[in-house]
């Protein structure tokens, strides 16, 4: 029996790119793609009784019909018995992200939570999306890495990325579904040309593909060569980037740093982080007024959910945390105390070898985080003064000092966690430790 083309390109594609896995994720939307896929993925086991595949749909709901879709896809996915996990996402939809972009985090970061080492997320991108994600990738401006558009295999989470149809055509997709004689969902919103891929996805590449039939080869070869180049720069560079990094993740870069050079490392620092590219202006925008800023200055540039901030001649990748100067969190003694946005845990236990005393039957223990207007003198040092100057002296970049907690016996700072104790409260009756993951 002939086997379809997308099942010859599915067995290829696995063969080719994930020879050894024999556990693979399907992310399943619902949409004709995805349910391709699913049906294609059910062919291949059948035919490969010792692998496995688990298919997974996200439910952001955003649609009146997202419960009508979930329920689709357990049932399709069970049809061919392909066990289907149904996860529900909430998105924060006032962080100034775009609607898109906040679904496609969401996803990934769900379909990751599914991934053990060795295992293989399948996605049904096919040759149509390749040219729309390339032609978004030229509206912004992209260089090479953008202009490598989508790859067919990448690393993700504990395994690998897969993408088996991206040299299928929209057109062949089609046709195998009506051939199978398949249903699927259809999201009213993929017709909103308001979206730059729908407008297109509608508008746009059906001309492009009339006029040039052989465009979505095109693209793959341009994407390719594009990818290749830049896996190029990322081995000439490797070695520069390595002595340029700090055991804390941040980057020494300065003044004296070729420009072209140092956007090129800014680039590979970046896509090692995980996180989404900043255009070509806001990368002109790193280097002139972050990494050239005055030495006295405190730079920083802000996009998406990040900032990349400057101190003492080194960039830092920052999250945007929501401020908690007014956060007052109870401490118990030997219990840990959870802190907020993953800056781990305080904890105060009785010691014979601690730096702190008892805190007396009426102090209330507390961490607070706002070192406003507080002059303290640490043990062992003459004179008070501000907090703000002793966090410059213990080398404490200026946007965690609003983050760094201060622990407190009733109204009185008796350390600050990880850096010193106050005068007038050493003792070796308690010992303070701060587990802080974002620092490890």
């Amino acid at each position: 029996m002939s086997r379809s083309l997308l099942y010859r390109q599915l067995h290829l594609c696995l063969q080719s790119h994930s020879p050894k896995s024999k556990r693979f994720v399907l992310a399943l939307s619902g949409g004709i793609d995805s349910r391709v896929l699913l049906d294609v993925m059910a062919e291949y086991l059948t035919l490969h009784p010792d692998h496995q595949c688990d298919a997974v749909h996200v439910h952001h709901g955003l649609n009146v019909h997202a419960n009508e879709w979930a329920e689709k896809c357990y049932l399709w996915a069970k049809a061919v018995g392909i066990q289907c996990y149904v996860e529900r996402v909430t998105l924060m939809k006032d962080s100034g992200d775009s609607l898109e972009q906040l679904a496609r985090d969401a996803r990934y970061q769900v379909l990751a939570k599914h991934i053990k080492r060795g295992d293989v997320l399948l996605t049904a991108q096919h040759a149509d999306d390749q040219v729309e994600t390339l032609l978004l990738a030229l509206k912004r401006g992209s260089g090479p890495a953008g202009l490598a558009a989508m790859p067919v295999s990448t690393s993700f989470a504990n395994g690998h990325h897969v993408r088996p149809l991206l040299q299928i055509s929209r057109v062949d997709v089609e046709a195998y579904a009506e051939q199978k004689n398949l249903d699927w969902v259809e999201d009213d919103s993929n017709q909103d040309t308001r979206f730059d891929r729908n407008f297109l996805r509608h508008q746009i590449t059906p001309l492009l593909v009339q006029r040039w039939p052989g465009l979505r080869k095109a693209v793959a070869r341009s994407a390719a060569l594009c990818g290749e180049q830049e896996a190029l720069l990322d081995e000439l560079l490797a070695d520069k980037l390595a002595l340029a990094t700090a055991v804390d993740g941040s980057l020494a870069l300065s003044e004296h740093t070729q420009e072209r050079l140092g956007k090129a490392l800014i680039r590979q620092w970046l896509q090692r982080q995980g996180v989404a590219m900043p255009s070509c202006a806001q990368l002109e925008q790193v280097w002139h007024s972050v990494v050239l800023a005055q030495q006295d200055a405190n730079p920083q540039l802000n996009w998406q959910q990040h900032q990349i901030r400057r101190y003492q001649q080194r960039l830092y990748l920052v999250q945007q945390w929501p401020d908690i100067q007014d956060v007052q969190l109870p401490i118990t003694c030997s219990v840990p105390c959870e802190l907020p946005q993953g800056l781990g845990r305080v904890t105060l236990m009785p010691s014979k070898h601690g730096q702190l005393r008892l805190p007396q039957n009426d102090e209330i223990i507390s961490v607070r985080f706002n070192p406003e207007g507080i002059n303290v003198k640490p043990v062992g040092r003459v004179g008070k003064r501000k907090l703000k100057k002793l966090f410059q002296e213990y080398g404490v970049p200026s946007w965690n000092r609003r983050r760094t907690p201060l622990v407190y016996y009733g109204d009185q700072l008796v350390a600050v966690a990880g850096l010193f104790v106050v005068d007038g409260f050493a003792g070796q009756e308690c010992e303070l430790t701060w587990h802080n993951p974002l620092s490890d």
